[in-house]
């Protein structure tokens, strides 16, 4: 269960906000009361011996390192039947990731130096006694701060190599395009994997592109895209440098963290005469805002002058106190900017970057006229946001301190547009369609057959849903079904046309003429459409006239509605196939391909196009069922390979749905015998995890409602 704001943890931590969520629990920023400073708290929610074991040697292997850019951890404590924390530096700034989403690419010569800097970092780290590999680095893992200084954090998969094995508890990072071959299966990784991922690290922040993955290159005999074909800007040293460091093969590779640097600096002559110096890095810091968040930037009226760059951080330390004073209720906070106000006039020194960060009342008491001769406008750091209301946050679990503490509502950007979910549940008794809203609030019941309705989708304008009744349980098939279709408000219900055998598993089209379906009618499983114009139904599969299938069904458009990606039971296994060309009928069968199960060592189902129609996502288990449900995705453009990975989200996963800003996904899931079955959503990655329903009923077929066209630009 997710902490609540406000929960103070053991005596100290006060929980100010959550910052991720992952299978073993989340991270959390929160403010350190014992020392008045921000930190991270991680914590594991898996309490088995073997988990606890691995949490623990964590927190040896993290306490014990020191270098300037790699975050401390502080603290490690356990809250009995809750969890085990982990407290660490909270670095502030942006993310490379981030980056790359504000500027496309970064500079060479930033590059140039986040390497050199996370290089540095690798090599104290695989260097301890025993070594330490990080195994997930990525742009989502270099942390940049206000002044520019670089960071490598997130060491949930960080490992110790003893002898010749590595510690296996815990799942591998397995980022497509970041991870090297050797990650994906069960070959032994070392510091060489670490180097291959800071070098695919550097050639998307270069390129804006992420490299190929690297078992696919390994398998499939895909060749890497020259970074400089990307960006011929690009020096042909640093090119040779971040290609070598991404060679597929860990003997090719740089050997040591130590002389991928050397090469990385050595690429520029500004940078070579930092190889041999013991220096902190640092490289463009974020563009300063007023508030953190709202993207003002800060005017600099001479950015290489060796006054305005101790301004710029004087004033993000200032920013970022006064943030922590205004947050608290702290009003001193007022009279110290005050005294830093008159000292700074008192020596002439009081520029616009001052000003913009000072609260209004403070500049016209002190410095009047200033902010009319502002570059920029003041940030309103005093006035409380009139959408804010103070509610009471109580504790999440009696074995936490209890504590009550008022703080600001906060808002946040609606998941998935109108943010509703369709699902059916038996929590009554009988299957029927429910709709909620994308937090799990607001549950209610939209129908009430008398032999029940399930596996509802929505119209392309989110204003009707069509649903399969009977539907007496939770099951794989139908028999005997029809569809119907019902208004969002649960009224003006219709049947639609059906014959003998059962109608099942509908997906309405995108632009709204058709709806495809799984039918019995002639005996045995394949798809069909409705023309929703002319009540006219057409085949759009016969698995017969291909070798070795027995059946087709569990259709999905791609958003364009030019393809459907569907399950072929062939030769005993079950694969997603695509459809190719226009129109989708049964006289295309030759443009039907298949796109997963090239060995036939599993079987692969429910399929699901993301919001854009680059990835399909689908549902996987050993072919006897014996394991579990897991999640994998496949670019598109990548089906060539059948290269699938594997999405980092705790099995049972099944039934997904994309939400129409194509950031969340919706699915079902029953993580042991005792748990409920139950609707979740997670971010795309599996970061974000939340449960949205607590019935002990069984909740399933959950699917995301579109944007309202009327929404739409």
């Amino acid at each position: 269960m997710t902490l609540e704001q406000g929960t103070l943890l053991n005596g100290r931590y006060r929980i100010v906000d959550i910052l991720g969520q992952g299978g073993m629990g989340s991270v959390y920023r929160a403010m350190d009361e014992n020392l008045g400073v921000e930190v991270a708290v991680k914590e594991n929610l898996f309490t088995t011996d073997e988990y606890s074991r691995q949490f623990r040697l964590e927190a040896v292997i993290l306490a014990s390192l020191r270098h300037s850019n790699l975050p401390r951890v502080t603290d490690h404590y356990v809250i009995e039947n809750v969890g085990q924390y982990l407290v660490m530096d909270y670095i502030e700034g942006e993310d490379l990731r981030q980056r790359m989403e504000r500027q496309g690419t970064i500079s060479e010569e930033d590059a140039i130096l986040v390497g050199a800097a996370m290089s540095d970092a690798l090599s104290y780290l695989h260097s301890r006694k025993p070594p330490v590999l990080h195994r997930d680095i990525k742009p989502g893992n270099v942390k940049i701060t206000p002044e520019g200084h670089v960071y490598l954090v997130d060491f949930g998969l960080a490992k110790l190599i003893q002898g010749s094995q590595t510690t296996t508890t815990g799942a591998r990072a397995m980022t497509p395009g970041y991870s090297p071959p050797e990650q994906y299966g069960t070959a032994r990784t070392d510091p060489r994997s670490d180097i291959y991922s800071l070098g695919a690290t550097l050639y998307a922040a270069l390129t804006g592109v992420i490299p190929e993955d690297g078992l696919a290159r390994v398998m499939d005999n895909i060749q890497l895209t020259p970074l400089r074909k990307h960006n011929p800007n690009i020096s042909r040293r640093l090119a040779a440098a971040i290609e070598k460091a991404m060679e597929a093969y860990p003997d090719d590779r740089f050997q040591k963290a130590d002389d991928f640097r050397r090469a990385l600096l050595n690429a520029s002559s500004k940078t070579q005469r930092l190889i041999d110096l013991d220096l902190n890095i640092s490289v463009a810091p974020p563009p300063l805002s007023g508030n953190g968040e709202n993207g003002h930037d800060l005017p600099t009226s001479a950015p290489n002058s060796a006054f305005n760059n101790s301004l710029t951080s004087i004033t993000t330390r200032v920013r970022r106190r006064f943030r922590k004073f205004a947050s608290s209720g702290a009003w001193l906070g007022l009279a110290f900017l005050a005294v830093l106000v008159v000292f700074m006039v008192g020596r002439g020194n009081l520029s616009s970057a001052m000003v913009a960060i000072l609260p209004p009342s403070v500049v016209q008491t002190y410095m009047p006229g200033a902010a009319e001769n502002a570059t920029a406008d003041p940030i309103q750091f005093l006035e409380p946001d009139p959408t804010s209301t103070p509610t009471s946050v109580p504790t999440m679990t009696p074995t936490l301190e209890p504590t009550e503490t008022l703080l600001p509502t906060l808002t946040t950007t609606p998941m998935g547009g109108t943010g509703i979910i369709a699902f059916a549940s038996n929590r009554t008794g009988i299957p029927q369609i429910y709709l909620m809203n994308a937090d799990g609030s607001n549950v209610r019941p939209l129908t009430n057959k008398q032999d029940g309705a399930c596996q509802p989708d929505w119209s392309p304008d989110g204003m009707k849903i069509v649903f399969v009744s009977p539907c007496r349980e939770r099951t794989d098939s139908y028999a005997g079904s029809s569809l119907y279709v019902i208004n969002l408000d649960g009224t003006g219900e219709i049947p639609l046309p059906t014959t003998l055998g059962g109608d099942f598993e509908p997906a309405w089209s995108p632009d709204g003429s058709r709806i495809a379906f799984t039918s019995l009618r002639d005996d045995y499983f394949d798809i069909y459409a409705l023309n929703l114009e002319n009540n006219q139904t057409e085949r759009l599969t016969d698995s017969r006239k291909i070798s070795g299938s027995s059946f087709a069904r569990q259709p999905a458009w791609n958003p364009f509605g030019t393809q459907l990606a569907y399950v072929l039971r062939r030769v005993g296994v079950a694969q997603i196939w695509v459809s190719r060309g226009q129109p989708i009928t049964v006289q295309s069968q030759n443009q039907h391909e298949q796109l997963t199960n090239a060995e036939n060592t599993t079987n692969t189902f429910l399929p699901a196009w993301s919001s854009d129609g680059e990835v399909i996502v689908f549902n996987q288990t050993n072919l006897d069922g014996s394991s579990p449900a897991w999640l994998m995705r496949l670019r598109y453009e990548d089906r060539l390979s059948r290269t699938a990975t594997r999405v980092d989200i705790a099995e049972p996963i099944v039934d997904v749905s994309f939400s129409p800003d194509g950031f969340w996904i919706v699915y079902e899931s029953k993580f042991n015998e005792t748990a409920f079955h139950d609707i979740y959503i997670a971010t795309v990655t599996g970061a974000g995890i939340k449960r949205l329903t607590t019935d002990p009923g069984v909740d399933f077929d959950p699917v995301w409602r579109p944007l309202p066209k009327s929404n739409l630009p």
